[in-house]
């Protein structure tokens, strides 16, 4: 499985915490949201489009541990 991190951007209903954190998605799903402008899912569920520089916030503790617990 191979995943990329990005940084949300607030576009979402869904307000608080998460929109201060770069969050981890699928791969291939930030690459369609790259090329098409869709919304993706992270893995602690957060729903955005990625577009901010994710290097100058600090990664989502829940998407860390998600990914941190999938077998390579």
């Amino acid at each position: 499985m191979s995943t990329d991190t990005l940084e949300q951007q607030d576009t979402t209903t869904d307000t608080g915490d998460h929109d201060l954190f770069a969050h981890y998605a699928l791969k291939k799903d930030i690459e369609r949201s790259m090329f098409e402008g869709v919304e993706i899912t992270a893995l602690c569920g957060k729903k955005w489009r990625p577009s901010r520089d994710f290097t100058k916030f600090p990664v989502c503790g829940t998407c860390k541990t998600i990914l941190e617990g999938i077998p390579e």
